[in-house]
């Protein structure tokens, strides 16, 4: 597959709307045959006397002879301003700046601009400049930050049309003391078609896999004599989230203009996620060899609690940010005090919530591992079958434990490779190109790892020799200390118990 996102640069293009009420239904086309008058620069505007709320920024999407595809899933828009310093017109500290901004839509270049959304929003200007600020430096550009433009969940149409004020109000002190500005230019970065085709390929192959093994799960478990322990649910349920995830509603995204396709995204790879790290908790906790009672999941509220806030407040934060561009695509929460202070909260909150997680993640695989050190010891004591049967539990449980250390590292590193690059638009010097391979391959991943789950852990209803049977087991004897409540003398052992115990056979 191509590479997963594309980044296209747009100048925009100054506009001249002269006419006194300016009135939002009329558009200013950049180019093609009713395009605007043209201004150079801003020295053309001040000979000609043109005033600075006559000027309107244009930017078509996509370039000149190209058209938009709803495969292209998403767009997200970065501003960049250009500043020149002036002596008389400086850059004065935390300037803001207010944009009245309108975006329209057409799938004909004959057709009339319908507007999507009009909105006024100020974003914070942080720009540096290298010289002194003297006359011999006049002309020259300040560095400033990237600003968050617009973000759009679906592209459901062939051509759009952004179109940019500054309004200057010197009484209310709007648009004042923010330099000279030259030109307003923007980054378009959206999702690469042939990448979307592959994922969705991807998706539509996985649903079933994952829904065939979880039947054939289910139905194992059914054929029991005992009701389902609390690690069978868990699987199970991880393996709903799974499928969950694998849907391939987005399909839909081709026909329909949904738009909140990104935050229905976002909420299925957080319920995932969360199910992941609660069964990651259940699993060291059934495979405890203490004498507490388990099989309940009120056993774990002290670690399943803080999975809880932590994933409340990352949803919470995702409906502040693409909640509201639902409405107000322009919108960003990082562009107040309050919204910075509140999004740093909930983000700080939840990461609290995830260093307690792994805190008690890390000590009970301690506790398993030593636990499990000090039974091996006397496994050779132990009944051949008793014996078969820890031995079997010891072995699934460490390659299970690798295979999951394996798994949350490619991720940790993933998400830390992909945060980086959308920083790249932020921080500037920062690039990192994300192969489309490592996306589909982290995703592959964790359908591999539900179905190994799923395919290891169904217990067998099949009968053994008579080396198997229920006294043999040492049920009512000193021994029995179980390993976990998944396998239980009634039902027998579970495929990798019959894995190890063939091996310590031959």
């Amino acid at each position: 597959a191509p590479s997963p996102t594309t980044a296209v640069p747009y100048t925009s293009v100054k506009c001249i709307d002269v006419r006194k009420s300016h009135h939002r239904t009329k558009w200013l086309m950049p180019w093609g045959p009713n395009h605007c008058k043209k201004l150079k620069d801003f020295d053309e505007a001040v000979s000609r006397q043109i005033e600075a709320n006559d000027i309107v920024f244009a930017v078509h999407i996509p370039l000149p002879s190209k058209e938009m595809s709803p495969w292209f899933q998403f767009m997200l828009f970065i501003m960049q301003l250009d500043i020149a310093f002036k002596m008389d017109n400086d850059l004065k500290e935390n300037a803001e700046i207010t944009l009245d901004v309108s975006l329209a839509y057409r799938d004909d270049m004959f057709d009339d601009w319908e507007e999507i959304a009009h909105a006024i929003e100020i974003r914070k200007l942080k720009c540096t400049f290298g010289s002194p600020k003297t006359v011999e430096s006049e002309g020259r550009h300040y560095d400033c930050d990237f600003l968050p433009f617009m973000e759009i969940g679906s592209v459901a149409h062939k051509y759009y049309l952004i179109n940019i004020r500054l309004p200057v109000n010197d009484r209310k002190g709007i648009n004042v003391g923010i330099g000279e500005i030259k030109d307003i230019r923007l980054v378009g970065i959206h999702q690469n078609g042939g990448f979307t085709k592959v994922w969705f390929a991807m998706k539509t192959f996985l649903t079933p896999s994952i829904l065939i093994i979880m039947v054939w799960y289910w139905r194992r478990i059914t054929l029991m004599t005992r009701a389902p322990v609390l690690l069978e649910k868990v699987i199970f349920a991880l393996g709903i989230s799974m499928t969950f995830i694998n849907f391939p509603v987005e399909w839909f995204s081709i026909g329909f203009d949904w738009t909140w396709m990104l935050l229905f995204g976002d909420i299925r790879q957080g319920i995932f996620y969360a199910m992941l790290l609660s069964f990651w908790i259940i699993f060291c906790g059934e495979h405890m060899m203490d004498q507490n009672e388990r099989n309940r999941l009120s056993g774990y509220w002290k670690q399943v609690g803080p999975i809880a806030v932590g994933s409340f407040c990352l949803f919470i934060f995702d409906m502040c940010e693409r909640g509201v561009q639902l409405k107000n695509p322009f919108y960003s929460i990082w562009t107040t005090e309050v919204g910075t202070e509140l999004a740093m909260a909930f983000i700080i909150v939840a990461g609290i919530c995830l260093c307690l997680y792994f805190l008690f993640l890390c000590f009970m695989v301690f506790q398993v591992f030593r636990n499990i050190s000090g039974k091996q010891s006397s496994l050779p004591a132990m009944s051949k079958a008793r014996r078969l049967h820890y031995e079997g539990l010891i072995f699934r449980f460490k390659f299970l434990m690798l295979i999951t250390l394996a798994c949350a590292a490619m991720t940790v590193i993933f998400f830390i490779v992909s945060q980086v690059t959308e920083g790249h638009w932020k921080w500037g010097d920062v690039t990192i190109q994300v192969n489309s391979a490592f996306f589909t391959g982290i995703y592959g991943m964790w359908n591999l790892y539900v179905f190994a789950l799923m395919f290891l852990y169904a217990p067998s209803h099949k009968n053994y020799g008579e080396d198997q049977s229920n006294g043999d087991l040492g049920v009512n004897s000193g021994e029995e200390l179980q390993l976990t409540t998944t396998i239980t003398h009634v039902d027998g052992p579970t495929e990798v118990y019959k894995l190890a115990r063939k091996e310590a056979q031959e």
